[in-house]
């Protein structure tokens, strides 16, 4: 099975907890390439002299590929740019325009070639579900992007406001069709919102295994390899009881869904932990099914990371060293049984769905 393991900077501890050089340190002992997360690059730039936080941010990328550079360490992407595509607002989209400009530059600066844009999540007021402001605003990103050698990575989020599922992100990617806009495949994000349902009493959708099995066909039969930029891997951990109100992750502000991801992501194969959702088996859709060979990064975000202990960096690189053995032990052995346009039906019965 051939394909690049990375991890998410954050995923390594939050960055008001722990110091980015401790997280390169851990990502190089593993052998593990990294996604930067903005919001490291903004931490760690509050330690360097500047006239402006846009300069020290130029700054601290400059300092930050040195640094990958001495650990052998590739960067996958600058991400999340976020809350952009459909504003209602033009003259907020006009900032986020010339934002964008300057994550252009810091992309350059760290030698990445990806900037990660996922859906939005902005209230129906202030972003339009209107299909085409919305790929009119990410081509001009992707043609701003264009110029310089940096691709856009569009991604569905399970709890997005207009988009949600694959399915809808990968009919953006065409409607914008540029060479240079793509798509990001996250499994937790494709099977927290057809498969999983953190409310319900089972934590499942209705008819969860036949909505999945039907997706990953899809998936199979429509996407084009060469438009998936890269790869997110990780699972979700099975609640004891719903996230409602009066649960410990509940957030009236927040949708259900983020509230439980931004707590309970697994690693793969982190089954004893709690992990429930089909993952192996959009992993095979993607991996076997689809050819897919690029990078494939461990996202994840859990209460862990904030706590303040020194070992959680270390700890999280040897689970997600730990996910990737897995991982390749998995489509190594299985590898043989099948060819690669394997039945989406087998996949979802060897995950036990």
């Amino acid at each position: 099975m051939s394909f690049r393991p990375a991890i998410s900077s954050h995923s390594l501890g939050r960055a008001w907890a722990h110091d980015l050089i401790s997280k390169l340190d851990q990502a190089a002992r593993v052998g593990l390439d990294i996604e930067l997360f903005f919001e490291d690059l903004e931490y760690f730039s509050h330690s360097i002299p500047g006239d402006s936080p846009a300069e020290r941010q130029l700054l601290a990328a400059k300092r930050i590929r040195s640094l990958c550079n001495e650990r052998s360490v590739s960067i996958v992407c600058l991400q999340p740019f976020m809350h952009y595509e459909g504003l209602r607002d033009r003259e907020l989209h006009c900032e986020r325009v010339d934002e964008f400009k300057h994550w252009i530059r810091l992309a350059k600066i760290l030698d990445t070639r990806i900037i990660s844009v996922p859906s939005t999540t902005l209230s129906r007021e202030e972003a339009s579900g209107d299909i085409d402001l919305i790929v009119g605003d990410l081509r001009e990103i992707a043609d701003l992007a264009a110029s310089s050698g940096v691709s856009v990575a569009y991604e569905a989020l399970a709890w997005g406001t207009h988009v949600d599922t694959w399915e809808a992100a990968w009919n953006v990617v065409q409607k914008v069709d540029r060479p240079n806009f793509g798509i990001c495949l996250d499994t937790f994000n494709m099977a927290a919102r057809v498969y999983a349902d953190p409310t319900a009493p089972s934590r499942k959708t209705h008819n969860a295994e036949q909505a999945m099995r039907k997706s990953l066909q899809r998936l199979v039969e429509q996407v084009d390899v060469d438009k998936v930029l890269y790869v997110q891997v990780v699972d979700g951990a099975l609640l004891a009881e719903p996230l409602i109100e009066g649960h410990a992750y509940y957030r009236q502000e927040q949708p259900p869904r983020m509230s439980w991801s931004r707590n309970c992501r697994l690693f793969y194969g982190e089954e004893p932990l709690g992990g429930y959702l089909p993952v192996r088996a959009i992993l095979d859709a993607i991996l076997t099914g689809l050819g897919f060979k690029g990078w494939v990064s461990a996202e994840l975000f859990n209460v862990s990371l904030t706590e303040h202990s020194a070992a959680v960096p270390q700890e999280h690189a040897d689970r997600a060293w730990q996910s990737f053995d897995r991982i390749r032990n998995d489509f190594t052995a299985a590898s043989h049984v099948q060819s690669p346009c394997r039945e989406i039906a087998d996949q979802v019965a060897r995950a036990q769905l």
